[in-house]
């Protein structure tokens, strides 16, 4: 069966919005992660080496611990796109199944931006961190 689903976040508890009304609502337990974030999983699972669409996929879901999962709806537009920008090349080949599949590389400017969103990342992630670890409001 084909997953279609974007890049999710699967959640134990079920997540609550607040709807038109102003009452609470319990939403689907995952989280649809903005495109940037599934550009930069990608670059990372392409650093090891070249793959084809679904050995990326499954990485991420592998590495994640089931949390993250990839849908074929979202993986191959984002591989497009990074292809478009020049971040990653691609060519057929046999995968480890006899079969003929696209495998995805990383290019040199693929590697900076990998430096660069990592980077970016990690200073969202430590802001973020500290608002969630506050104890107190700011002065």
């Amino acid at each position: 069966m084909v997953d279609l689903r974007p890049l999710t976040f699967a959640s134990r508890e079920p997540i609550y919005t607040s709807n038109v009304y102003g009452s609470y609502v319990a939403r689907t337990n995952s989280l649809d992660l903005l495109q940037g974030t599934l550009d930069l999983l990608v670059l990372k699972t392409l650093s090891w080496g070249p793959a084809h669409g679904y050995a990326i996929a499954r990485w991420i879901q592998q590495l994640t611990g089931e949390v993250l999962v990839v849908g074929e709806g979202s993986l191959y537009p984002a591989l497009h796109r990074l292809d478009e920008r020049g971040w990653i090349e691609s060519e057929w080949r046999l995968s480890e199944n006899n079969r003929r599949a696209k495998f995805y590389r990383l290019t040199t400017a693929g590697r900076q931006q990998l430096r660069s969103e990592s980077a970016s990342w990690d200073r969202f992630v430590d802001a973020v961190g500290k608002v969630l670890g506050a104890n107190s409001q700011p002065v």
